[in-house]
């Protein structure tokens, strides 16, 4: 075999060039080099990596709440809910392990779910209890191995901090390396600052496509979570027929909404050690601005007779007819006949309104069965009646506070203070909130709203059509806004709103004359007269708000409060309206509608909310006698004349009673008092002037349109979020037939009473002339129309 071997191998032989072709002889080398081969190597074999074992770990939604803000909010502008958060701490503390952290595993992890979730929805509030969550968490979770997301498995593969495009760049941003905020690719700017169009921009022209009608019964309920601080979703469904703990949960409601706004005011906040350092030194400064307020609870009120204390809680009536005050903690028997409301004759104080009062406390050592309804007997205790009584000095309302406060303050650094009080990234009304969409929403108003143009909403009330001349006076307000056929770009309102009572009378109350049948005839009259404007019904939107009067509440209530909220007036007294409007998009429009042009008609419930361009702006719509209903059940104090210098009120509560309010000039004689220090003497004012001050004050301080007991003014328990007036609308439509028609200012909002819309004699008023109210939502101006 060696001999065999040695044999194969290539020898040269000189003596004969010519190659031998048998194998069992020394074979020479060929004449020519042969090439030179790279022997090919068989494939190495290695066995699978064994997959990395992830340890799953708790991962509590707190520590995540960090990253996942930036991701979620900061970079894509989504809203994160509680349900959520947990949703996500649960799936990468199971699947990401120990590693989420410094390998950034959640950062990946977190980025594939927002994007994801952009693509699946169009909402901006990421919610852990639906479905749509849990399916992409399903998809994600059969894309990850050990932890990380595999390629090539179709999601997206960039990171929150993606750092590429720019060729000139001559070195790449590390960890300690600042990226370049010029470029709309670092760090998310692109979702923070908003700089992509939408596509829904281009195709929404009309400012009426970004216009949102929402009912009382469509408005999400939510309730002030007093431990954390913020608003969560209620989890229960409303229903018409709640347990009777939804009724305690309605008050109680309320008084937090008003405490923890209280508490954020500069007047009730403690200073500093700074502050009140700096305070004490300076010689020029007052000292009293060291000086802040706090609020008693009224079971803290035991024991401490003679002291002076600052009490917070709701008037009511006691079983035996006294006048009382009322918190979460107790109950006080009120003594105001030597006090005095401020501001003076300018806001109304009854029943079932929360209120700041300043006093002493008398406690009665002589009776002690006064603290008889008292939980813990002898004289009083925690949910009882106290013994003694309290004798109020002033009694005021809460401060109001301003909706840019409330969604996120009036400056830009207290926009950006995310750690602030305000409830910027709460969403309200279910439009998205103020710091997820108010900068994209603001920049489309900008470019959808003319400034040289008119956008008005037309407001008018009282619509009786059972009435001969309310017709006419509709019909002058139709003929107002329905411009020249010559005109070559016509102006038409964006909506027109027309309110309830429908009837002068009460609709199937067993009426004469105010059956359904008359009812319906009532609505057919109106569906002609509109029918004579189609122009005007093809490019605007009808609204229509029932009152007490309309049907169905009115058949058992006779004309009396119906529980607020109350659904729209029934369809099957609509139907000619309808028909009529749709008549008007056929003529003008034909078969081949453009989207957004064409007319509409809206039944919408008492009371609702009108919003345009999301959280741009929010007005709130009441039908109700409100003047009437403040008027008797009012409490009567004392002149200011009669009061002492030395039981005046403090200047917290005066400077909250007494900002400055703007009135329409048609309805003030005199010009409106700015002064904050000063009271409003009611001789040097004008009565309508007076009214509109004392309603609008009252309503916007109480932050709720129906500040009454339930026996007074009845409410549907679970629904009365819907009455709520946190934050402050931009506009406020207070319809009261009793009241004079105002457009008045306060706090930054705008409060409208369109009156009736026959105008009435008195006063030097004509009668029978047509009036309403229109409001500019571009200019934010109100103003009284009275027409022939």
């Amino acid at each position: 075999m060696a001999t065999a071997k040695r044999a194969l191998k290539p020898s040269v032989a000189s003596d004969n060039p010519i190659p031998s072709s048998s194998p069992a002889f020394g074979t020479p080398v060929h004449p020519i080099p042969p090439r030179t081969t790279v022997p090919i190597r068989p494939p190495v074999f290695r066995p699978a990596a064994a997959p990395t074992t992830v340890l799953p770990i708790v991962l509590p939604p707190a520590t995540l709440r960090p990253l996942a803000f930036r991701t979620f909010t900061k970079k894509h502008n989504l809203t994160l809910t509680s349900s959520a958060l947990q949703a996500l701490a649960t799936f990468i503390g199971r699947h990401c392990g120990s590693g989420w952290r410094e390998e950034g595993l959640a950062e990946k992890v977190l980025e594939e779910v927002a994007k994801a979730w952009k693509k699946c929805t169009t909402q901006v509030i990421v919610e852990g209890d639906g479905d749509t969550l849990k399916s992409i968490l399903k998809t994600l979770e059969g894309s990850m191995t050990g932890g990380r997301i595999t390629p090539g498995s179709g999601l997206s593969r960039q990171t929150s901090f993606n750092f590429s495009g720019d060729a000139d760049r001559q070195e790449s941003p590390g960890l300690g390396s600042r990226p370049n905020l010029d470029t709309h690719n670092s760090f998310g700017i692109s979702g923070l600052e908003v700089q992509e169009k939408d596509e829904d921009e281009e195709i929404l022209k009309d400012p009426r496509e970004w216009m949102k009608i929402i009912g009382a019964f469509d408005q999400p309920k939510l309730e002030y979570n007093v431990s954390k601080k913020h608003f969560d979703k209620s989890t229960v469904k409303p229903t018409l027929f709640p347990p009777p703990t939804r009724k305690t949960d309605l008050f109680r409601q309320r008084y937090h909404i008003v405490h923890q706004r209280i508490l954020r005011n500069e007047t009730f906040q403690a200073p500093t050690f700074s502050a009140a350092r700096s305070a004490t030194l300076n010689r020029t400064g007052s000292v009293s601005t060291s000086q802040t307020n706090s609020i008693t609870p009224i079971a803290n009120l035991l024991g401490r007779s003679g002291s002076t204390h600052l009490l917070l809680g709701m008037l009511t009536i006691s079983p035996t007819g006294a006048l009382s005050l009322s918190d979460l903690t107790g109950t006080i028997a009120l003594d105001l006949q030597h006090a005095q409301q401020i501001p003076a004759d300018g806001s109304y104080f009854a029943p079932g309104m929360i209120v700041l009062v300043d006093g002493s406390y008398e406690e009665d050592h002589g009776n002690p069965a006064a603290g008889s309804s008292s939980s813990l007997g002898g004289t009083g205790g925690i949910g009882g009646t106290i013994g003694g009584k309290f004798i109020g000095f002033s009694v005021g309302h809460p401060p109001c506070e301003r909706r840019s406060i409330t969604l996120g303050g009036d400056t830009e650094a207290e926009k950006n203070n995310i750690s602030g009080p305000a409830f910027g990234w709460t969403d309200f009304l279910g439009v998205g909130s103020e710091r997820a969409t108010g900068a994209k929403m603001s920049r489309i108003a900008t470019n959808t709203l003319s400034p040289t143009s008119a956008h008005n909403i037309v407001i008018a009330s009282d619509l009786h059509l059972d009435v001969p001349s309310t017709l006419s006076a509709l019909r002058t307000l139709l003929r107002t806004y329905t411009p020249d056929p010559a005109e070559v770009d016509p102006i038409y309102p964006l909506a027109i709103i027309l309110m309830g009572n429908f009837s002068s009378r009460a609709t199937l109350a067993g009426v004469r004359g105010a059956g359904s049948i008359e009812y319906k005839e009532h609505f057919d009259a109106l569906a002609s007269v509109l029918s004579e404007f189609p122009q005007l019904l093809a490019h605007t939107s009808l609204v229509f708000v029932p009152g007490d009067h309309d049907a169905w509440p009115s058949a058992f209530s006779a004309g009396a409060s119906t529980p607020l909220p109350r659904k729209p007036v029934p369809t099957l007294f609509t139907s000619r309206i309808k028909r009529a409007v749709a008549e008007a998009n056929r003529e003008i429009w034909g078969t081949g509608k453009a989207k957004g042009k064409e007319g509409e008609v809206i039944w919408t419930s008492n009371p609702s909310r009108l919003t345009w361009f999301g959280v741009k702006g929010e007005m709130a719509i009441l039908r109700d006698d409100l003047v009437g209903r403040l008027r008797r059940n009012a409490i009567r104090f004392g002149k200011p004349g009669d009061a002492d210098d030395d039981e005046m009120p403090d200047a917290t509560m005066q400077a909250a009673g007494h900002e400055g309010m703007d009135t329409d000039p048609d309805l003030r004689p005199v010009p409106t008092s700015h002064n904050t220090s000063t009271n409003i003497i009611p001789d040097e004012l004008d009565p309508d002037v007076s009214i509109a001050r004392a309603i609008t004050r009252t309503i916007l301080s109480q932050g709720y349109l129906s500040p009454f007991p339930l026996s007074v003014r009845p409410l549907h328990w679970d629904y009365g979020h819907a009455m709520g007036l946190y934050p402050l609308p931009s506009v406020l439509v207070l319809a009261d037939s009793e009241a004079p028609a105002f457009v008045v200012k306060f706090c930054g909002c705008a409060v409208l009473n369109p009156g009736s819309i026959v105008e009435s004699g008195g006063r030097g008023r004509r009668e029978g002339r047509a009036r309403w109210v229109e409001f500019d939502i571009g200019k934010g101006v109100g103003v009284v129309r009275v027409e022939e």
